[in-house]
């Protein structure tokens, strides 16, 4: 999904590229922006999708939530995964596919921040097109209270789903986030550069700093201090 400024075309042409290179058989990649000019011809692109009542925040990861209307399940059948523009793949996405379950995604990195600590990262998910059509349903007939009772766009999926017995996590090391798994902590930042695990499939920029930032050594804080990390590059096709 690429909405307003925050994204440009090059992001998603990227991100294909990405995916394209580690995925066997063939791919359909889908777009929901309001700004199709520049992405790629191979990418097909669709206007976003309507979420109810959360109004403003949908300039914020709520707009996630429309995948789970019906514009996906006209597009697709079956599994479908879902992947933010600000990541990089570094590594064959096929196991993403193969893993049982209806439903996967991050366990996030930072679960004391929410009141449910089974909370996910939504940059990476998997769900069954279709499967979950009375989400938006229910966001529209809690009103107003949705925007009280969820943090954000991730507490209110992974509530659902864990409700619908269906929350299962990616396993350990397969997405990464780049700023608590690859850079290295105090002191040690100060001089080594960041790493990608062993395991890694999905590197995650939430935050900052963002991947361009990376590659350059920018954007990093004083608890952690971060070196350029140049390896990234090659995933990122520059």
């Amino acid at each position: 999904m690429k909405w307003g400024d925050k994204f440009g075309a090059d992001d998603v042409n990227r991100l294909y590229r990405m995916v394209r290179a580690n995925l066997s058989g063939d791919l359909r990649m889908l777009c929901f922006t309001d700004r199709p000019d520049g992405i790629d011809p191979a990418v097909s692109c669709r206007p976003l999708p309507p979420v109810p009542v959360v109004g403003e925040r949908l300039d914020r990861g709520w707009r996630k939530l429309g995948l789970f209307g019906p514009e996906l399940a006209r597009e697709f059948s079956g599994d479908v995964l879902y992947l933010d523009l600000d990541i990089a793949v570094t590594a064959p996405l096929d196991p993403l596919f193969e893993l049982p379950g209806e439903f996967f995604i991050i366990k996030d990195y930072k679960p004391f921040r929410y009141r449910h600590r089974r909370t996910g990262n939504s940059s990476v998910f998997r769900h069954r097109a279709g499967a979950f059509a009375d989400l938006l349903d229910g966001i529209a007939a809690r009103g107003e209270a949705i925007r009280s009772d969820f943090r954000d766009e991730q507490e209110l999926l992974s509530d659902y789903v864990h409700r619908a017995g269906l929350l299962n996590y990616w396993p350990t090391g397969w997405c990464v986030s780049f700023k608590h798994d690859c850079v290295r902590p105090l002191p040690f930042g100060l001089w080594q550069t960041p790493r990608l695990p062993e395991r890694a499939k999905v590197v995650v920029f939430h935050g900052r700093p963002k991947p361009e930032e990376a590659v350059a050594g920018i954007g990093g804080k004083w608890f952690r201090p971060l070196r350029p990390a140049p390896w990234l590059a090659s995933y990122l096709g520059r």
